[in-house]
């Protein structure tokens, strides 16, 4: 029998020391702070803990960086059951934005399957997800956000709210919080799960005292999303708009409430000066000055006024009008630095209103796109204010990302997120290094579709963008559309009549009725993009001069197909017939009926968005998209061929 027990004992014995090396459920340790964290916390990016104990996850004074603080062993969330237990988090945080600008994007508290969050990108992302994982159910991260930037693309209807995030950026549901994120203030947050009601609950306050009033109540049932054990921490990132994020204090509990921070006890950030020279430097240069002889003093006296007259002149003049219009203002030599001075090895291509250099930003090694437009150019500096003040507010997949901005005497800078694969048109004509697949192209298609109807409908606006075309389409590393170049964009009220002005756009892409109303609408985007279909299709610019008269315009070759039943022979040949003959006859059909100059019979792109994703099925019958006669306001197809010039090139039509 005693053999039997010491039997019993030793596998008892054995199964306990291969059991994962799972944490006590109570982790009190860092309540007071982290000066004694050591090995328990596990840092990632720009993270670190300051001499007085105060966890810092990110410093304003760096851009596109992000910060993880992971306990470093894991946590058992399930019983015997594979339910997931109840489980208690108390912290202690603070958010000082950068002086006199918009907070950046937020912390989180996380649980991971993983310690840390690999693949987390800074930015929207608040470094728990990247755009290829965002959404994935095999994430198995639950985040708690405390957001101070407002994305729209992920629906949030304010900079100042907490939110709970399953596997997705986009938030599951969101409270407003009714005192400021980016106070500077200490605020205490209470996170508790109960597992029989599956109730997740989130109190905040500005006190040690743990509210009764819940701010924020999900019901969830947690035990499809965590696995058994599972790492905790904090995440938070900054993008060009940035924040110093602190986590003060922390405790965490299974089964149990967490215990309450008292918020008196607490380290305090360790905020750096901004003071520059001191009074010894000062005192040094007086006196070594008075040593000198009459003359010498007069030579530094001249020096010293030629430097600062130089300096002034060289200064980032700020007018009224910038103070304005939006993101991040960046200072005229670090933008210098990151394109080496502007190389002509760095330029990546020239356009309508400017030069675009790459670079690489020295303080956080990120590629950017650096768009130089001369205030000498035409409409330099109107193209200029409208670009920063349209796309510095926009936030969607399918858009190019306008990180930020610089005026300095006759340059104006535009700062964007760095495209590997250039833009679409250099993929398309002129003999390309590769050949896009129809899966890529159909992608392509799709993802512009989606931009529009974003800067159509979905945003606080409507935005025409007056520019649509394969030059302006960009492509990110994975070959996703990213619509850009907003220098002729017009916002508008939704339900009002656009104004009147200027006629301008590349030739090809500009709508029939521009001319005579000289009112860009979401009707002429729509113009614009079925050229833009019709040409990714068939891998041919809208206006071929050097064609036969067939030929010579693309829609005009598409409906001759079209009318003899032909249309997939103007599919581009180099694709060797390796594409969905579906999918492409449904892109051609929808770029004639957008291409169509009557503006009423042209679709919106929701309807557009909605016949490529096969939500709607397209009428069989497909008007002649240039055939309109017999009206007072008829413009027959002959009047386009007779107005082109050789190059489809930006055109203003008053010749201004």
């Amino acid at each position: 029998m005693a053999e039997r027990l010491i039997s019993i004992w030793v596998f008892l014995l054995l199964l306990n020391l291969v059991k994962p090396d799972v944490a006590t459920p109570l982790l009190d340790e860092f309540s007071g702070g982290f000066s004694a964290a050591g090995n328990n916390l596990t840092l990632e990016g720009v993270a670190e803990v300051e001499n007085n104990g105060v966890l810092q996850l990110t410093d304003y004074n760096s851009t596109m960086v992000l910060g993880h603080a992971f306990y470093s062993y894991p946590i058992q969330f399930k019983n015997s059951s594979g339910e997931v237990m109840s489980f208690s988090t108390s912290f202690a945080f603070v958010i000082i934005p950068q002086p006199w600008r918009q907070g950046g994007d937020g912390l989180a508290f996380a649980i991971s399957p993983v310690k840390g969050l690999p693949g987390g990108r800074p930015g929207e992302f608040i470094g728990l997800f990247n755009a290829s994982n965002n959404g994935n159910f095999s994430n198995h991260v639950l985040a708690i956000e405390f957001d101070t930037y407002m994305n729209q693309e992920y629906n949030e209807t304010d900079d100042n709210h907490v939110a709970v995030d399953i596997n997705n950026i986009i938030s599951n549901k969101s409270a407003p919080i009714p005192f400021n994120l980016t106070s500077g203030r200490v605020i205490q947050a209470w996170i508790d799960y109960n597992s029989p009601t599956n109730q997740l609950d989130v109190r905040v306050a500005m006190d040690s005292a743990k509210p009764t009033s819940v701010l924020l109540s999900y019901k969830v049932n947690l035990s499809q999303i965590l696995y058994e054990s599972m790492y905790i921490g904090f995440s938070a990132s900054i993008g060009l708009v940035t924040s110093s994020h602190y986590i003060l204090g922390w405790s965490f509990n299974m089964n149990g409430d967490a215990k309450s921070l008292n918020l008196d006890k607490l380290p305090t950030p360790q905020l750096s000066g901004t003071a520059s020279g001191t009074k010894k430097s000062q005192t040094g240069l007086i006196v070594g000055v008075s040593l000198l002889s009459g003359a010498l003093a007069v030579i530094l006296l001249a020096a010293l006024t030629f430097y600062i007259v130089r300096r002034i002149k060289k200064a980032d003049v700020v007018e009224d009008w910038e103070n304005d219009i939006g993101p991040h203002r960046f200072p005229y030599e670090e933008l210098k630095k990151a394109t080496r001075g502007f190389k002509e090895t760095e330029l990546l291509g020239s356009g309508g209103f400017g030069r675009v250099y790459k670079g690489t930003l020295p303080n956080s090694d990120t590629q950017v796109a650096v768009k130089r437009i001369p205030q000498d150019s035409k409409r330099g500096l109107q193209a200029f204010i409208s670009e920063v003040a349209t796309i510095g507010r926009l936030r969607h997949r399918n858009l190019v990302q306008l990180l930020g901005w610089c005026r300095r005497e006759a340059d104006l800078l535009l700062v964007y997120e760095f495209m590997p694969n250039g833009s679409l048109d250099k993929h398309l004509f002129d003999e390309p290094k590769s050949i896009l697949s129809w899966e890529q192209r159909f992608k392509i298609i799709k993802g512009v579709a989606s931009g529009l109807l974003y800067l159509h409908e979905e945003w606080e606006k409507a935005v025409v963008h007056r520019d649509i075309k394969a030059g302006n389409v960009l492509l990110d590393s994975e070959f996703n559309a990213r619509l850009s170049d907003f220098g002729l964009a017009k916002l508008y009220e939704h339900g009002s009549n656009p104004s009147t002005t200027r006629v301008m756009g590349t030739l090809g892409y500009m709508a029939p009725e521009l001319t005579r109303t000289s009112k860009p609408t979401t009707g002429s985007d729509v113009y614009a993009f079925g050229a833009l279909m019709l040409e990714v299709v068939c891998g041919r610019r809208p206006i071929n001069p050097t064609a036969s008269s067939e030929e010579l315009m693309l829609v005009g070759w598409v409906w001759e197909k079209w009318a003899v039943g032909a249309v997939l022979d103007v599919v581009d040949p180099r694709m060797e017939g390796k594409f969905d003959e579906d999918e492409a006859a449904l892109v051609l059909k929808l770029g004639l009926i957008c291409s169509n100059d009557d503006a009423e019979a042209r679709p919106t792109m929701r309807l557009v968005v909605r016949y490529l994703e096969r939500e709607l099925a397209l009428l069989e019958e497909v008007a002649m998209p240039y055939k309109k006669k017999g009206r007072a306001d008829a413009v027959e197809f002959e009047d386009y061929t007779q107005s082109f010039p050789t190059t489809s090139s930006m055109y203003d039509v008053d010749g201004r």
